[in-house]
């Protein structure tokens, strides 16, 4: 019961505590305001009595005061550096009191009673405004990081204040790199994304939930519920779970208002830590899973290592990376996205699009519907271990730009590839696992632009592929190891030496 209790109270306390923000802003215009009346009245420009600037004061001590307390209570739920949240605190408590002296001092409840009010009036306006502006300051950096406010002061003025040279802006968005597969993978690649998404609420200065990001070492050994992340086990991880939690979620991170992690950053935050979570090693020296591939080649602009699939940047470089096309319709990548798919841009600034069906195996032909808005954007598309069947061609023969084709363990046909034969741009075709057959390759032989096609475990015969290479004898064709060569290699193994036979010689 007790331990209810206490709960009840903690939630009660964050509600409340949430409003500061709102409550602070009172005390601010409305200490403002008087002295604006004042000094408009001073100078002859405003007739205003002072039952209403005493008005005015009361509401401003009473917006001080609760603004104090509502401070107070968020301040209990943690996460800030201890000292610049005592001095914001005292600093808080000294407005409240100015307001109040400054209404006592204007108010005719208390002036026939007491005679010196007047005498506190001007002090207490000028200590209040003060205080209001120390405390705004303070404020202002306990939630945005140290020097918020100051953090933009432009030149000359810096250098006539000391200030360090004013850094250049963006420097904590992520930036393209020139090589992708020589870049430190925590250095240059997921740190930048932490900077830019994360520290700003995991700093030396702002540490919610005791966890500072901002630090290899403090990152390491996470917050308050331990760990944020488990080396090799990337979905399992916190760091990850949280950013995949619905926005409206209180525990989704970054809090809904922040600019949200793109679906590709959080595709290199889960793969560095399914490769173990490195700190010291390069992109090469990491296996690049099919997941992570678009999103290591938007950092680099297109450049990455892809294996055998064309490559932006490369020296065959599709003319269909280089299109311009307009934007994708909001709504139609909101509802591809509700189907389970992600929704990922080719490279920055790119209006390209990858749609990747890794979270979504339980695809379905009439979901396939959802992609046809954006026919003229997807130019990589993932559909590999959904329940996809040839019924869905119809649909992937309208993207008439797509370059890169995923559909390895599916039950489509030789019905598909009769469809899809006729993509302008397709470069690469992953049949592996697929029920297509020697007639289906048959009728890839009048492709002009695939380059790169994979066929392991299909239905697809060494004849089927011979016959391919002979039309296209500059297509790269996998197909993995054969039903022979595995018997010849099981037979080589039976028919050689053993160890203890050679020892014996």
């Amino acid at each position: 019961m007790l331990i209810l209790q206490v709960s009840i109270c903690s939630d009660w306390a964050a509600f409340f505590g949430r409003f500061h923000p709102v409550l602070v802003h009172l005390p601010i215009g409305f200490l403002i305001l008087a002295g604006l009346l004042e000094i408009g009245r001073l100078l002859g420009k405003t007739e205003v009595k002072n039952s209403t600037i005493s008005f005015i004061l009361f509401w401003s001590a009473v917006g001080a005061t609760l603004s104090c307390v509502a401070g107070y209570l968020l301040s209990l739920g943690g996460g800030y550096e201890a000292q610049l949240l005592e001095n914001h605190k005292w600093q808080g408590i000294w407005v409240a009191v100015a307001a109040w002296v400054a209404w006592v001092a204007k108010s005719d409840l208390f002036i026939e009673k007491f005679s010196f009010t007047n005498l506190l009036y001007a002090p207490a306006l000028v200590i209040g405004a003060f205080f209001t502006m120390i405390a705004g300051h303070n404020g202002g950096s306990l939630t945005h990081g140290e020097g918020y406010l100051t953090q933009e002061t432009p030149e000359p003025f810096r250098g006539w204040l000391g200030m360090e040279p004013k850094t250049e802006k963006g420097g904590d968005e992520i930036k393209p790199i020139a090589d992708v597969n020589n870049a430190m993978v925590f250095q240059d690649v997921v740190n930048p994304i932490i900077k830019a998404r994360c520290v700003q609420c995991h700093n030396a200065n702002k540490s919610k939930g005791d966890l500072r990001m901002d630090d290899i070492e403090l990152l390491k050994k996470g917050g308050e519920n331990g760990p944020i992340f488990v080396a090799g086990k990337g979905q399992e991880s916190e760091m990850i779970e949280r950013c995949l939690l619905p926005l409206e979620d209180e525990h989704h991170m970054p809090p809904k208002g922040k600019t949200q992690l793109t679906e590709g950053q959080i595709a290199i935050l889960s793969w560095w830590i399914d490769q173990g979570a490195p700190f010291d090693k390069k992109v090469a020296d990491l296996k690049a899973t099919d997941a992570v591939k678009p999103a290591l080649a938007a950092l680099g602009n297109g450049q990455s290592s892809a294996g055998s699939e064309p490559a932006a940047g490369s020296s065959q470089q599709s003319v269909v990376l280089s299109l311009k096309v307009a934007a994708a319709d909001a709504k139609a990548i909101e509802a591809i996205k509700k189907a389970g798919l992600l929704v990922t841009p080719i490279a920055s600034g790119s209006n390209l699009l990858e749609v990747n069906a890794v979270n979504a195996s339980d695809l379905t032909d009439a979901q396939m519907a959802l992609l046809q808005p954006l026919k003229e954007q997807i130019v990589w598309l993932k559909l590999g271990d959904t329940k996809i069947t040839d019924q869905a061609a119809a649909t992937i023969a309208q993207l008439k730009n797509l370059q890169k084709l995923h559909l390895e363990n599916t039950t489509i046909g030789d019905a598909t590839v009769r469809q899809v034969k006729d993509l302008p741009y397709l470069e690469y075709l992953n049949l592996v696992g697929t029920q297509v057959t020697d007639a289906g390759v048959k009728d890839l032989s009048t492709t002009k632009s695939l380059r790169s096609l994979h066929l392991w475990q299909s239905k697809v015969t060494e004849t089927g592929v011979t016959a391919l290479k002979q039309t296209k004898p500059a297509l790269d064709v996998t197909v993995g190891i054969t039903e022979q060569q595995v018997a010849e290699f099981i037979k080589a193994g039976e028919t050689a030496p053993k160890v203890e036979e050679k020892k014996k010689k």
